[in-house]
Formats: structure tokens, C-alpha cells, sequence
């Protein structure tokens, strides 16, 4: 097949394209760079440098390529920024969005499979583990801009474009950025390696739920084949409530590190905890995953302390 990944430069873009290019499918890539890297980018993948909101360029890229396949990846996901800056959230998340969908429909793309974030869509919830059927309420622009897009998909169902909508718990895993707002897994991992003592924000009592990069590229590979996926939306996560205290002293032991963090303010947006119901994903999809928070954080580690040698022999 012939699939295109946007956000394919960033961090969990380049995961899926790497699968997909093994697997044998022909992989268009769509990013424009603000926040990926070129070099992520796998090399047997055709790249375009376009902003999602340029609605021209991106025509451009569906009619020289025709994908059947769009994996969408994409995104602002700066919660801080969106709520400093919610225009140009929506510009990127919704706008952006729609030129996709539009395109998508002119091209009669047969498989659009979303990624939306299951801590931001939900809010604070009224029982947990969450499940899809749990009431959305956004506590954040960003989260309101990813369910936003959900919305208009719904609208757009009977169209003509399948959809599936993946709704993401914290990814974490190699590759993600260590200096952006986002990613504390990968955050904690630079610091520490570099003797630095990470900040957490409030009193270390704040819950999430992870899933590893790994075990996420599973999920969007079952998403795009799945037929009983077709205008479904699903958890992707561990289901396992972590505190950011329990976080932070998983990544200390895997780094062999005995600093103490620095305690902030929360962040406005945050939702307290979260932590969400995959079960209908195991049913459907037949996902579950394969990789336990303690191993993922020692390869993350691991991988993080590479890059460091590495950068250290270069120099």
C-alpha cells in the first residue's frame, strides 16, 4: 500500500514509517520540520517538507502521490502554548486537520487513522480506568482542538472516508525529543544522565498513564488493516495509573542516579490523573502491550546515554 505519514520526522512518526517500510509499503512522509529532523526520516521514504496548514502544498503532495493510506500524526502538542496561543493551536490541530480530511476525500483515500490523546480529551475523569464511552471534557485548548477533529470526522462519516481514531496515553521511547515541553520520560533521561536534577511540576502526586513507542507503532499498524476498526475510536495505553514521583525514580534506577527533583507550580490545563481502559482495543484490534513500563524506561535510558557517548566521541 501506498500510505502517507504526516508528523513522519517527529518522534513517533518516524516509528510507524520504519514499520511500514519493512513491512514492504510504499511510505510518503509529510513534516515541516519545526519540530522533527530530517535524519529521522527513513531513507526508503519519499519526503515533503509542508506545513499542514498550507493547504496548496499539500494538494500538491496528494496528486503526485495519491496515497491510499493517510496516518495522521501531526500536531501542536505543546499544552502550555496551546493555552497561551489557542489561534494558532487550532490552526495546526483543526485547520490543518481538515485540509486532510478534504483531501483525503478528493484523493478517495480508502484508511484515515487519527491520533488523538486520551489525557487530553477526557479531563479530569469520574472513574478510572477511563473508557472510550467516558464523558469528554478538555481541560486544555490542546485537548479541546485534538476531540475537535474527532468531531468533524464523525460528521464526515458516511462520506466515503474510513476512519480510525487512536487515542493516545504518554508515548515514550527513543527518539523523543528531550528539550521540548512534552516527553518527561525523555526529559528526566537527558538531566540525569547529565547530572542535571529534573523539575516536577506540582507535588509529584500527579498521575498518567505511559505506553511505549513500540508498542504504539503496533497499534496503528493493527488500525490501518483492522475492518471492525472503521469509526472506532480506542485507548492505546498500559491502563496503569504512574505518578510523576514514580516515574522519576524509575528513570534515577535505570540511570544509577541519586538526585532529588525540584518541585514546581502545576501547570494550567494538567488534568490531576488519568489512566486509560485499552480493553476494546485487545477485543477489536487485537492490541495489547508487550512492553512493561520498567523495561521500556531502561531501553529509553539506554538509548538516551548512546546518544550522549556518541555526541562525546564526535567531539
Amino acid at each position: 500500500m501506498k500510505i502517507l505519514v504526516t508528523g513522519g520526522a517527529g518522534f513517533i512518526g518516524p516509528h510507524v514509517v520504519d514499520a511500514l517500510v519493512e513491512e514492504g509499503h510504499d511510505v510518503v512522509v509529510v513534516d515541516d520540520l519545526s519540530m522533527g529532523k530530517r535524519e529521522q526520516v527513513h531513507p526508503s521514504a519519499r519526503f515533503y517538507r509542508v506545513d499542514i496548514r498550507n493547504r496548496q502544498s499539500l494538494e500538491e503532495v496528494f496528486r503526485a502521490e495519491r496515497p491510499e493510506v493517510v496516518n495522521h500524526h501531526a500536531a501542536q502538542g505543546n499544552l502550555r502554548r496551546s493555552m497561551t496561543e489557542p489561534s494558532f493551536d487550532a490552526s495546526v490541530n483543526i485547520v490543518g486537520s481538515l485540509n486532510l480530511f478534504e483531501l483525503a476525500l478528493a484523493c478517495t483515500v480508502r484508511k484515515f487513522v487519527f491520533i488523538s490523546s486520551g489525557g487530553a480529551v477526557y479531563g479530569e475523569p469520574q472513574r478510572l480506568p477511563v473508557d472510550e464511552c467516558h464523558p469528554t471534557w478538555p481541560m486544555s485548548a490542546y485537548g479541546l482542538s485534538k476531540y475537535t477533529v474527532e468531531q468533524y470526522l464523525r460528521l464526515f462519516d458516511g462520506s466515503g472516508l474510513d476512519y480510525t481514531i487512536l487515542r493516545y496515553a504518554n508515548v515514550y521511547g527513543p527518539r523523543q525529543d528531550p528539550t521540548g515541553e512534552a516527553g518527561v520520560v525523555a526529559i528526566f533521561s537527558r538531566q540525569m544522565l547529565a547530572g542535571e536534577r529534573p523539575t516536577i511540576f506540582g507535588d509529584g502526586t500527579k498521575t498518567r498513564d505511559y505506553v511505549y513507542v513500540g508498542d504504539v507503532v503496533a497499534a496503528n499498524l493493527l488500525a490501518m488493516t483492522q475492518k471492525r476498526a472503521s469509526g472506532r475510536s480506542y485507548n492505546i495505553g498500559l491502563g496503569r495509573e504512574v505518578s510523576d514521583r514514580q516515574i522519576f525514580e524509575l528513570v534515577r534506577s535505570a540511570v544509577g542516579a541519586t538526585l532529588k527533583p525540584i518541585l514546581a507550580s502545576k501547570r494550567p490545563g494538567e488534568i490531576d490523573r488519568i489512566c486509560l481502559d485499552a480493553s476494546l482495543a485487545k477485543t477489536e484490534l487485537g492490541w495489547e502491550p508487550a512492553v512493561s513500563l520498567e523495561e521500556g524506561m531502561a531501553r529509553t535510558v539506554a538509548f538516551y546515554r548512546g546518544q550522549d557517548q556518541r555526541s562525546a566521541i564526535s567531539h
